[in-house]
């Protein structure tokens, strides 16, 4: 056969499969036995061979009665494909471990005081993330809620988990927890005497811890109810007030359980004076994928054995509220 400079040129499929029939020839030593291994007739190995050497530009091998020998290009181009086969398979062994071996990180903003509730969401979601990506470096920024918000919507929080009391259409929201919340007195304050339920009007003149932070309709309808004469910008600052014995305020029952536990805290009317909110993790609608955060979330709707409008796993990012 002629031969020529960069006969081959661009490797494409085709050429591919004809180097895999040539490996199986050269392995069996012949077309016959090669035809066995690889399920197809004698006559398709050799349309096959004479395929490639035509792409190659000469011969491979020389077969007849005196049997099967490779020429020396033969020689060359089957050590050649058999390292251009194996790097394949290491390209293809990377690739697929790519679904298992995760990398990267998890920026996610959390307001204060969640650690204490018994459903442990996000604790799980987090230890399964570092199971199924212990290179995965995970960022925790406590936050506002209005600062959360402001973050995922520009990139610097992959997600947060923020109490919903309103809704933005450039987010999307995974539902988390219903906390309940309580109003507290420390043990030692005039509305704990034991065996007796204070009056509505006793609790609605007592000194109490104002939240100077957003709260949701229900909540500011409890809040407008009592005397507010101290404020507090989080939750544990309404805490310290409270157990001086001073103040009466508004905490999480969760959050609240283990001075109450200590005998330090009671509750005050709980039917009358509480609320609930709902907490959702967000995430920035139209997000570009990001394997880290979707296996993130997907424990968490595993968690929550719920799904997101519109898909049946996250990894979705397009869809819209």
């Amino acid at each position: 056969m002629e031969r020529g400079v960069e006969r081959l040129g661009q490797i494409s499929d085709i050429d591919l499969r004809l180097l895999r029939v040539f490996r199986a020839v050269v392995d069996a030593a012949g077309f016959t036995p090669a035809a066995a291994a690889l399920g197809i007739s004698r006559s398709a190995v050799s349309i096959h061979m004479g395929e490639l050497e035509t792409r190659l530009g000469f011969t491979l091998c020389q077969r007849g009665r005196s049997g099967f020998v490779l020429t020396a290009e033969g020689e060359a181009v089957d050590q050649a494909a058999r390292r251009l086969i194996a790097h394949l398979r290491s390209f293809r062994n990377e690739v697929n471990a790519l679904h298992h071996d995760l990398r990267g990180e998890l920026n996610i903003g959390i307001t204060d005081n969640l650690v204490t509730l018994p459903e442990m969401r996000i604790t799980d979601a987090l230890a399964e993330l570092k199971d199924r990506g212990p290179n995965v470096h995970t960022n925790i920024h406590m936050m506002p809620p209005g600062n959360i918000e402001s973050a995922v919507l520009d990139g610097r929080l992959h997600v947060g988990v923020t109490p919903a009391l309103s809704r933005l259409a450039a987010l999307d929201y995974i539902p988390l927890y219903t906390e309940q919340t309580l109003l507290y007195c420390a043990a030692g304050h005039p509305l704990a005497e034991p065996g007796r339920t204070p009056a509505a009007q006793a609790i609605e003149a007592a000194d109490a811890v104002l939240p100077a932070y957003p709260l949701s309709d229900d909540a500011q309808a409890v809040v407008d109810r009592l005397n507010h004469t101290a404020t507090a910008s989080e939750r544990e600052g309404i805490a310290f007030l409270v157990l001086t014995g001073r103040y009466i305020g508004l905490l999480p029952e969760h959050y609240a359980q283990r001075w109450v536990d200590a005998g330090r805290l009671v509750a005050v009317r709980p039917r009358e004076f509480s609320y609930r909110i709902d907490y959702h993790a967000i995430t920035r609608n139209g997000r570009r994928p990001n394997r880290v955060l979707d296996t993130f979330l997907n424990s968490l709707l595993r968690g929550q054995a719920l799904e997101p409008p519109g898909a049946a796993s996250v990894g979705h990012p397009n869809r819209k509220n």
